[in-house]
């Protein structure tokens, strides 16, 4: 399974680096497609079934990241939009609307941060490039340190193989993927950046963590079984998610990118 997992990642980072390098709709439509495919596993874990409200809220959020490469403002705008016409759509109890509403806002609204970020002309491309490097090593480095460790798990009635070692190893490791990102652009490379990937290392855990509780509330292994040793999309990108909120969260409250936290 290591190296299916090892494989199958060496066959889709090359492909995200460089569609994060180009930028512009090159960047916007690899994150449309990976929203439409979030969209589409959402529904099929919590219905069984890709039904008009998952249609409806893939075609939408897909849409929303396009748009977002020119009017960012606009693409959240659909993506709210999707989630309310995918909730009108779901039919059944409240519940069911409400987690069809959450599912487009889940996949859209990530969706767009990351166009948004990726947006600026002059550092967006290393700010994606960062925060991707970041993320990646904070997967890597809490499976290498949950597995020669091991010890206390962190939540195990979530996800049962996550334990506090592989979370500080995952923060080590973000941390200095953050200075070697920064030193290869010529941003500032000191303690706050450092501090900067451990702490979106942990917010990409809690993403993690979502996505686990989301697995077990649906009963299933992985989202889907489109990526080999992976599962699916969301299994790959849930980290992903919450730390591009908060790295675009944080960059607006701030007026700064995260390469310029010092």
């Amino acid at each position: 399974m290591l190296k299916t997992r090892a494989l199958s990642a060496l066959v889709m980072a090359p492909p995200a680096l460089l569609a994060a390098w180009a930028g512009g709709y090159a960047f916007g439509a690899l994150i449309a497609l990976c929203a439409a495919l979030m969209c589409w596993e959402w529904h099929r874990m919590l219905n069984g079934a890709f039904t008009l409200s998952g249609k409806v809220a893939a075609l939408g959020c897909s849409a929303a990241a396009l748009l977002a490469v020119s009017r960012p403002e606009m693409g959240l705008a659909l993506a709210a939009l999707a989630a309310v016409v995918s909730s009108a759509l779901a039919g059944g109890d409240r519940s069911g609307r409400g987690w069809a509403a959450f599912g487009a806002i889940y996949g859209g609204v990530p969706s767009v941060a990351l166009v948004w970020l990726r947006g600026d002309p002059t550092v967006g491309n290393a700010v994606i490039w960062w925060l991707l490097l970041v993320v990646w090593s904070t997967d890597i480095g809490a499976y290498a340190f949950g597995r020669l460790i091991g010890g206390p798990k962190l939540l195990p009635l979530v996800s049962p193989k996550k334990t506090w070692a592989g979370l500080i190893g995952g923060m080590i490791s973000a941390g200095l993927a953050a200075l070697l990102v920064a030193l290869a652009v010529g941003a500032a490379a000191g303690l706050a950046v450092f501090a900067a990937g451990a702490i979106v290392a942990v917010v990409a855990q809690i993403g993690d963590l979502f996505e686990s509780w989301i697995k077990r509330r649906c009963n299933v292994k992985d989202s889907s079984n489109i990526i080999p040793g992976h599962g699916g999309v969301l299994d790959r990108v849930d980290g992903l998610l919450t730390a591009a909120l908060a790295v675009a969260a944080l960059s607006l409250a701030t007026g700064k990118t995260v390469l310029d936290w010092q």
